[in-house]
């Protein structure tokens, strides 16, 4: 399992736009990918799990996979959250 932990920077947040994109990237990767707040991980390829997780600015972001072909899609999300979606960061 690899694993990259990150901060979601944007002020809105998790919503369906972003979890739009991160549904987007997971969706090619080899194996499953997650997303997970520390205390509970969701299907990063569904945007209904990843809206499920209520992630709000400032929230600890980890990111795993399971095969070592995919961390590039794991950097990717994490790029992405850490931009803040290409949204507003301070709100």
């Amino acid at each position: 399992m690899l694993k990259c932990k990150t901060t979601m920077q944007n002020q809105l947040g998790m919503h369906a736009r972003p979890a739009a994109m991160i549904s987007k990237i997971a969706q090619t990767a080899r194996r499953e990918v997650w997303i997970g707040d520390g205390n509970t991980r969701a299907d990063a390829s569904s945007v209904i799990d990843i809206l499920s997780m209520g992630l709000v600015k400032g929230a600890e972001v980890l990111l795993e996979v399971s095969h070592s072909d995919d961390i590039e899609v794991i950097e990717s999300i994490r790029d992405l959250i850490e931009d803040g979606f290409g949204e507003d960061t301070d709100g």
